[in-house]
């Protein structure tokens, strides 16, 4: 995989921005003194130890690491020039022994994350240890109130540089707008970051008794670092388990599976064609590739009939966007998107189900999510009929306007088939 030119270009800016602030750290070093030379050692050890088990979480595209913590403790106690020899050493070891492997796929997938990731992270902490060096201290001690808030200061400048670091490559990627991805990035896990700042000011307080009192808050730091591991296990077992069912969806009817993946894609251009937020997009995507799932609780002799359905099993089929809810409504996940699923056979003339809503009562994701369903139906060949042709389906769409689908829904439809299909 070859990276785009702006994310290579903004990644070597990263890297010479780096090299300049560490060099100019590390011409005011001092040689440390014996407990904080054996401290270097243990934070090597620990910072290394994070960033090899950092928590991946998937939906965020980022990391989390427990050396927050420790980087920050490191700049209180040995001020910003060996904190940023210490991330070099750390962060350089972490990321070869990590990608190594990937050098096989060619070395700009090895080289191009090693570079970007040690030097957002010098660049980070310099930031950081600037705010110190802003108030006049070269350490944080702290004896004194004020410096608690010194230090918390500096916790805010990390977090929100790395974050703006990481989320500016990540916006090049995936196109994502930079603002709300940084946002969500931080705001999702501030539990997690308090719970880290706490334990680098933690480090700091046992280092001013003794530097062996330092190791009294590796337990709670491990335990910070341990539980959200299983929250964010538990989290991606509650994924793979609906794409399991989506597996078996796969293997009794072909067609609702890939159904609902299309459907998932056109709702994503529907709905930004109609200005959706970043955040009611990502909603968007999770309930349409989850929306037909109820689907499981149905018949074989119904789902995979070749003909039309008699009236009974058309109301046993009416059943799966209840189940599909019900099914999703009880997990952290899916919970926000549950009435969105529940909705999606809702018409804007009110003769949908399962509750007969009408107009804007229907929660706009359902609304777009109909549209998308309705229009990847048309275009699909059934058993029981072939495709409609691009004509036809645009000639229907245009008849349900107002009737069983939203007015505004169908007109960003249209501008969507219009920008794919010039001439159409």
């Amino acid at each position: 995989m070859r990276f785009p030119r702006a994310v290579e270009a903004y990644v070597g800016l990263l890297v010479c921005l780096a090299l300049v602030l560490a060099g100019f750290a590390l011409t005011t070093w001092t040689p440390p003194d014996s407990s904080q030379l054996i401290l270097f050692f243990v934070f090597v050890a620990l910072a290394g130890l994070s960033e090899l088990y950092a928590t991946l979480i998937p939906a965020y595209r980022m990391e989390l690491s427990s050396s927050i913590a420790v980087y920050l403790a490191a700049l209180f106690i040995f001020g910003l020039p060996l904190t940023v020899l210490l991330v070099i050493v750390t962060c350089t070891f972490s990321e070869l022994l990590l990608r190594w492997e990937r050098r096989k796929e060619g070395w700009e997938n090895f080289l191009v994350p090693v570079a970007f990731n040690v030097s957002q992270l010098v660049i980070t902490v310099f930031a950081a240890g600037s705010i110190i060096r802003l108030f006049r201290y070269e350490r944080l001690a702290l004896a004194h109130p004020h410096e608690f808030l010194f230090a918390i200061a500096a916790f805010a400048t990390y977090l929100f540089v790395n974050h703006a670091l990481v989320t500016s490559v990540s916006s090049m990627a995936t196109r994502k707008r930079f603002l709300y991805s940084l946002w969500r990035s931080v705001s999702q896990f501030v539990v997690q970051y308090v719970a880290l700042c706490v334990a680098a000011l933690l480090l700091t307080v046992l280092y001013s008794i003794s530097v062996w009192h330092v190791l009294l808050a590796l337990f709670p730091l491990t335990l910070v670092h341990v539980s959200f591991r299983g929250w964010v296990r538990l989290q991606t077992e509650t994924r793979k388990t609906f794409e399991r069912m989506s597996q078996l969806l796969d293997e009794r009817d072909e067609y609702t599976a890939r159904h609902s993946a299309e459907v998932a894609e056109l709702a994503a251009r529907i709905g930004r064609e109609a200005g959706l937020s970043e955040a009611n997009l990502e909603r968007l995507d999770i309930a349409a590739r989850v929306h037909d799932i109820g689907k499981v609780a149905i018949p074989d002799a119904i789902l995979l009939k070749p003909g039309p359905l008699t009236d009974e099993e058309r109301e046993e089929m009416k059943c799966h966007p209840v189940v599909s809810a019900e099914l999703i409504e009880g997990l952290e996940i899916y919970a926000p998107v549950a009435g969105a699923v529940r909705h999606e056979h809702e018409r804007w003339d009110g003769t949908g189900y399962p509750d007969g809503l009408s107009g804007e009562k229907i929660p706009l994701l359902s609304r777009i999510i109909a549209a998308a369903d309705i229009y990847n139906a048309l275009t699909t060949d059934r058993p029981y009929r072939e495709a409609c042709s691009q004509e036809q389906t645009r000639r229907l769409i245009t008849e349900m306007r107002g009737r069983e689908l939203d007015p505004a829904v169908v007109d960003a439809l249209e501008r969507v088939l219009d920008a794919e299909d010039p001439a159409s």
